[in-house]
C-alpha cells in the first residue's frame, strides 16, 4: 500500500503501527520519527514559523480572511506518488491540510485514492482514530496492541499521581493566549491533575491573562502548539502583559515540549502527560523545564 500523510500525528501513528514502510510521503511539519525523514514533502505553507506568535496569529487571520489556504497539497506531486490511501485531520487548518480540499484532490485522481480523516478530540478519540488507521493499513492486531499499550501506561500513571490534585493550567498559545483543549484535560486528569482552563473534546480557546488568573492555578505549563522548549522560552520572554506577568511571577511555570508531547494526537501524547506529572512534582525531565521569569 502506498500512503501519504498530511499531519505529523498521523506519520507518527503509521510508524508506531510498523507500517513506516508504506509511507511515501510526509507534511513539511513531520519531524518524526528520524526513520521517515528522507520522505518527500506534499504540504507547505506561506507562513513564517520564525515570527513572533503574536505576528503568526495575525498572519493565520489574514490568510484565512483573503481566502487563502494556510496549509496547501503540491497536486501534481501528489498525482505522481498516486497513493492508494491519504491521512489528514478534521480538526484544525492551521495543523493540516483543509479536509474538504484533500477530498477534492483525492477524487481528481485516478484511481482516486481513499481518504481517512482523523477526528479525534480526546484521549479515546485518539485512540479510535490509531484503530482506524490501522485497520487501513491491514495492521488491526497491531492496532490492539498499541492502543491497550497506551492506554495501560495512562493507568499506570495514575497510580503514582499526587495525593492531591493539583490545579493545572495549560497554555497552548500566548498571543493571543489560547488555553489546550481536546484530549489535554484526559492527560491532566491521568497525571493526577485538575485542568482548570478546559474540558475533555472542548476546542483550545482564546481568552485574557485576568480570566486566567482566576482560575486559580497552582501550576502553569506553558505547551506552544508547534513549538518545542527554547523557542516556548523565547515567546515567554516576549510577553509584556501586566497581568501576565502578575500571574506568571506568583505560579509554578513550566515549558513543556508542545510540538512533540501534547500538540500532536499520536502515541506521544502519553508521554505528554508524563511530562504534566513530573510538572506537579516539581521534576525536570527531558522535554520539560522549570521557567523563572526575568527580575
Amino acid at each position: 500500500m502506498r500512503v501519504v500523510t498530511l499531519l505529523p500525528g498521523a506519520t507518527e501513528i503509521v510508524a508506531a503501527l510498523g507500517g513506516g514502510g508504506e509511507l511515501v510521503a510526509i507534511s513539511h511539519e513531520c519531524d518524526y520519527p528520524p526513520s521517515v525523514q528522507h520522505l518527500p514533502r506534499v504540504t507547505s505553507t506561506p507562513l513564517d514559523p520564525s515570527l513572533p506568535s503574536g505576528a503568526i496569529d495575525a498572519e493565520v487571520r489574514r490568510l484565512r480572511e483573503a481566502g487563502h489556504a494556510v496549509i496547501a497539497v503540491d497536486a501534481a506531486v501528489l498525482g505522481a506518488l498516486a497513493p492508494d490511501l491519504v491521512i489528514t485531520q478534521d480538526l484544525c487548518e492551521v495543523c493540516a491540510v483543509a479536509d474538504g480540499e484533500v477530498h477534492r484532490l483525492a477524487s481528481a485522481l485516478s484511481p482516486a485514492p481513499r481518504v481517512l480523516a482523523l477526528s479525534g478530540r480526546t484521549f479515546e478519540g485518539v485512540l479510535a482514530d490509531i484503530r482506524s488507521v490501522a485497520a487501513a493499513l491491514d495492521l488491526a492486531e497491531e492496532g490492539d496492541e498499541l492502543t491497550a499499550g497506551l492506554r495501560d501506561r495512562l493507568a499506570r500513571l495514575r497510580r503514582t499521581a499526587p495525593a492531591l490534585p493539583r490545579r493545572m493550567l495549560c497554555i497552548e498559545w500566548l498571543e493571543p493566549i489560547y488555553l489546550a483543549g481536546h484530549w489535554v484535560p484526559d492527560l491532566v486528569a491521568a497525571a493526577g491533575g485538575i485542568d482548570v482552563g478546559a474540558t475533555p473534546g472542548s476546542h483550545s480557546a482564546v481568552t485574557t491573562w485576568d480570566a486566567a488568573s482566576a482560575k486559580r492555578p497552582e501550576v502553569v505549563v506553558v505547551m506552544l502548539c508547534g513549538f518545542g522548549v527554547e523557542r516556548a522560552r523565547a515567546e515567554l520572554e516576549r510577553v509584556r502583559d501586566a497581568d501576565a506577568r502578575r500571574l506568571l511571577a506568583a505560579t509554578p511555570v513550566w515549558i513543556l515540549d508542545g510540538n512533540a508531547y501534547t500538540s500532536r494526537p499520536g502515541p506521544r501524547i502519553v508521554d505528554g502527560a508524563t511530562r504534566l506529572q513530573a510538572a506537579m512534582m516539581n521534576v525536570p525531565m527531558s522535554g520539560l523545564c522549570r521557567w523563572h521569569p526575568a527580575a
